[in-house]
């Protein structure tokens, strides 16, 4: 490992941070609100970070990126670009703890949208963008945002790319990873001001659709008002933020394409096969549900239904409606929902469709493997074998994500949350999704909570938008041993 060349990159993340943070401050002119906030930390990040980046490019001799280096970079980039993101939450006076500042800001990066805030809407203009510009820069990632800067510190960037999205990953679109990093961004911004000009057209103010784009796009779910999305009563906006919702949990290399018109590339796809029969499926029981144990006209119940289950599988977390209110039988289907997730190479969060569809076809598979023991009988995705490594891989993930939830809940159980609280809490810190059960439903938020499970339901956000094995390697002995 080349900690030298780690530390440097970090640096540079912090430059990036800092920069962001000072996209906010034009809004905090225009709504007349102190700009030291977000000018402070702003500067002071960028500031701190050139000197280390500086620093420590110097002192490195070395600068190609080895796997370990790359696994340093992704989980402590996170941590970093969470910690110095937390400053103009505190410097603002919107959060006065620096546990909740804490939670707030790797919620955000982490595009999970669990909120402390209380009064949404009472938060400087600045600051509210700010928070949104958190779960938009987490969304595609900032470190496949530095992959295609890399050159300009000559590292390459393919280890970080690979630590970014480790298992099955999304093709690349072009042959090298720096173009393939540049094209994601540029779609990801095209899309994000698309829908940002589509909201503002359905009567939100600027304000309001350029957050909610940043917002959307990243299937993050930090809204603008207390209501979240329930706030405005427009079918218009509903489903334009449906259609955006769903979009963005399809794998960007498919969308891509799509755009390019190579639809053969996309029809043919297991993954997005599934993620529409998924989403049409569990829209129509959740549906009917609505119209069985509530007096819904039948439009708004297929639209709260459809809304809801897009934005729980895209791990999004908006809310139109309060989905545990409706039976109880529905609130069981949306907890499962949670542990679905949305396409490998989206911007979504959870176990991810594609190793679902893997575990399913192997399962069956290997009651053909029994009867025919002699047999070479492969999981076949998209017409082609997925190796027996590739396989591994997705069970030992599985396997991983159900202990992490299963140990996750009994800790935080141990801090005194009640049960029902406590499974959903966890499953929606895992899975990034946002509202969870119980007393942090979608009606609800996270601010009642002990300090303790805050910092353990950070911690768990920051496994699950790193999919596990990125943060656990670390913690492993022989992660640390010269080789």
């Amino acid at each position: 490992m080349n900690l030298k060349n780690v530390a440097s990159i970090l640096g540079l993340l912090m430059v990036l941070n800092g920069g962001f943070m000072l996209l906010g401050l034009p809004f905090s002119w225009y709504f007349n609100e102190s700009l030291m906030p977000l000018l402070v930390s702003g500067l002071g990040t960028s500031a701190l970070g050139l000197f280390v980046w500086q620093f420590f490019r110097r002192q490195s001799k070395k600068r190609e990126l080895t796997k370990k280096d790359g696994y340093l970079v992704v989980t402590f980039g996170w941590l970093t670009m969470s910690f110095f993101g937390m400053f103009p939450f505190l410097l603002s006076g919107a959060m006065e703890s620096l546990t909740d500042a804490f939670f707030e800001t790797i919620s955000g990066f982490t595009t999970t949208g669990a909120t402390i805030l209380t009064d949404i809407e009472s938060v400087p203009k600045g600051i509210l963008f700010w928070r949104s510009l958190t779960q938009w820069i987490g969304g595609m990632g900032i470190i496949v945002l530095t992959v295609a800067l890399l050159p300009m510190i000559g590292v390459g960037g393919m280890q970080l790319f690979v630590a970014e999205a480790p298992g099955i990953s999304p093709d690349k679109l072009k042959p090298r990873i720096k173009d393939t990093a540049k094209r994601l961004w540029i779609l990801y911004l095209g899309l994000t001001l698309a829908e940002t000009a589509l909201l503002k057209l359905g009567g939100m103010s600027f304000f309001d659709a350029i957050n909610h784009g940043l917002t959307t796009m990243a299937t993050g779910g930090f809204s603008t008002k207390n209501a979240s999305i329930a706030h405005y009563d427009s079918p218009f906006i509903h489903y334009i933020i449906i259609v955006f919702m769903f979009m963005a949990g399809v794998n960007f290399s498919l969308t891509y394409f799509g755009l390019k018109r190579v639809f053969s590339k996309v029809l043919v796809n297991e993954e997005f096969k599934a993620y529409v029969a998924f989403t049409v499926l569990f829209t129509l029981i959740t549906a009917i549900g609505i119209l069985v144990w509530t007096d819904s006209p039948v439009e708004q119940s297929f639209r709260d239904a459809l809304f809801q289950v897009i934005s729980v599988i895209t791990t999004t977390g908006y809310i139109t409606a309060d989905y545990t209110s409706w039976a109880p039988l529905l609130t069981v289907f949306f907890f499962f929902f949670m542990f679905l997730g949305g396409s490998a190479g989206s911007t979504t969060g959870g176990v991810k469709i594609v190793r679902h569809v893997v575990m399913i076809k192997n399962s069956f598979l290997e009651m053909k493997r029994l009867l025919h023991p002699n047999s070479v009988i492969p999981v076949r995705l998209n017409g082609k074998a997925v190796t027996q490594k590739v396989t591994y891989h997705v069970l030992a993930f599985i396997i991983i994500y159900l202990s992490v939830f299963v140990f996750g809940a009994i800790a935080v159980s141990l801090t005194g949350v009640d049960f029902l609280t406590t499974i959903g809490a966890v499953a929606t810190s895992v899975g990034n999704i946002g509202p969870g059960l119980g007393s942090v439903g979608p009606v609800d938020n996270f601010a009642h909570l002990p300090w303790l499970t805050k910092w353990m339901l950070g911690f768990l956000m920051l496994l699950g938008r790193l999919e596990l094995f990125t943060v656990i390697i670390i913690f492993t002995p022989y992660f640390w041993k010269k080789v």
